[in-house]
C-alpha cells in the first residue's frame, strides 16, 4: 500500500524551485525600490562598497566551507583507524589565520571609512538645496532658494547635486530613495546631512524606513528627475503660487475646454475649501493662508498635477480623490486627518473640481 509523502519531503521536492523563483525575482531590474540599480554617484558608491564587501565575504565563505568539506572528507572516522595523534598547536598555521583575516579586514574597511567620509556631510559646489520635514505619515519638502512648497513628491534636474536638509515634525522617520541614496533619520530638532546627483530621468519610489506608527508602511514619496529644461518650467509654474512666493495667483487646468459649468463647480469647490475647515491643516495658493508654510497637512499648490494622493498610496484620479474625501479612514486607518464633518457628494464633487484644477 502506497502512503503519500509527508510534509518534510514534498517541502524538499519543491525547494529547488523555490530557490530558483527568489533568484529570479532579486534579478529584476524593474523592482521599484531596488538598491541593485543604482541610478546616481551616491547610489554607485554604497553599491560598490556592498560589492566589495560581499566579495571578500565570498572569499572567506568559499575558503572556510572549502577547508572544512575537505576535512570532513579526508580525515574522516574509519573502524579500524588507529588513535590519532595529539596536536597541541602549529605555529605557522596560527600566523596565517591571523594574517589572511586581517588582510580582508583592512581590504574591507578602508573602502567603508573612505564611503562614509565622503557621504557623512552635504555636498558643496553648484547645488540645489531641498529642505525634508517628515511628519505623520507624509513628507514635506521646501526648496527655500527656488521659493517652493510641495509634499510627497518633490522634482530634481537631471546631472545637478542635491542637497537634502532633514529634519522631523513629531518623531524619528528615515528617508530612503533607494536608488539613489542610502537611509538616513530624519529626527525632530535636528537636521541631517544628505545629497545625490540622479544620472537618469524618470520617476523613482521612497519611503520611510523607521518605523513610526500605524502607518509607518504607507509614508511613502515619489522623485521626478527631470531635463534641465522640464525642471525650470516645473518651477516656473510651481512659483506662480509658490506658498513662499505668496502672489495669490492660482494656475488653471488648461489642458481641456473650459466651460461656465466647470467654472462654477470650482468656484464652489473653492468656497466649500475657504469655508469647510481645510485651511486649518492645508495651505493653498490663492487662500489668505497660501504663505503658511507650518501647517499641520501637506501643502495643496497644484496638487492636481501630482500623480499621487495619500503620501503615494493612491494615484492622482477623481475617483481616488472622491474616495479619500469621503472618510479618509477608511482608506489609511489611524491617519490624522479629521474632517469637520461627514461631507455630501456634491461638497465632495466641487472639493474634487477644484483641487484637480490646481496645477
Amino acid at each position: 500500500m502506497e502512503t503519500s509523502p509527508g510534509p518534510s519531503r514534498r517541502l524538499l521536492r519543491i525547494a529547488p524551485a523555490l530557490c530558483l523563483l527568489l533568484l529570479i525575482a532579486g534579478c529584476a531590474e524593474n523592482y521599484p525600490q531596488t538598491t541593485l540599480l543604482p541610478r546616481g554617484d551616491f547610489g554607485r558608491m554604497v553599491d560598490s562598497l556592498f560589492r566589495t564587501t560581499v566579495f571578500w565575504a565570498a572569499i572567506v565563505f568559499v575558503l572556510v566551507e572549502g577547508a572544512l568539506l575537505f576535512a570532513i572528507f579526508k580525515f574522516r572516522g574509519r573502524p579500524d583507524d588507529p588513535e590519532p595523534r595529539q596536536v597541541h598547536g602549529h605555529t605557522g598555521l596560527e600566523v596565517v589565520w591571523t594574517i589572511i583575516p586581517a588582510f580582508i579586514l583592512v581590504m574591507i574597511a578602508v573602502p567603508t571609512i573612505k564611503t562614509i567620509f565622503r557621504t557623512s556631510d552635504y555636498a558643496s559646489g553648484d547645488v540645489i538645496t531641498v529642505e525634508v520635514i517628515g511628519h505623520q505619515w507624509w513628507w514635506e519638502f521646501r526648496y527655500p532658494d527656488l521659493g517652493i512648497v510641495t509634499a510627497n513628491e518633490f522634482r530634481v534636474p537631471v546631472d545637478r547635486t542635491i542637497n537634502l536638509r532633514m529634519t522631523s515634525a513629531d518623531l524619528i522617520h528615515s528617508f530612503w530613495v533607494p536608488q539613489f541614496a542610502g537611509k538616513r533619520d530624519v529626527l525632530p530638532g535636528r537636521h541631517n546631512p544628505l545629497w545625490f546627483k540622479a544620472e537618469v530621468t524618470g520617476s523613482f519610489n521612497g519611503q520611510c524606513a523607521e518605523f513610526c506608527g500605524v502607518q509607518h508602511a504607507r509614508m511613502s514619496f515619489v522623485l521626478h528627475v527631470d531635463s534641465a529644461a522640464a525642471f525650470e518650467a516645473w518651477v516656473a509654474n510651481e512659483r506662480v503660487g509658490s506658498p513662499l512666493v505668496n502672489s495669490g495667483r492660482v494656475v488653471r487646468d488648461t489642458t481641456g475646454p473650459r466651460d461656465a459649468a466647470a467654472d462654477s463647480l470650482e468656484r464652489a469647490g473653492q468656497a466649500a475649501f475657504t469655508a469647510g475647515g481645510c485651511l486649518g491643516c492645508h495651505a493653498m495658493v490663492g487662500t489668505p493662508l497660501a504663505g503658511t508654510t507650518s501647517l499641520k497637512g501637506p501643502n495643496l499648490s497644484h496638487v492636481g498635477s501630482r500623480t499621487t494622493i495619500v503620501a503615494g498610496m493612491l494615484q492622482n484620479t477623481p475617483d481616488n480623490l472622491a474616495r479619500w474625501l469621503s472618510n479618509p479612514d477608511s482608506v489609511k486607518p489611524g491617519v490624522l486627518m479629521i474632517l469637520p464633518r461627514k461631507l455630501t457628494s456634491g461638497e465632495i464633487a466641487t472639493l474634487v473640481a477644484y483641487l484637480r484644477s490646481h496645477r
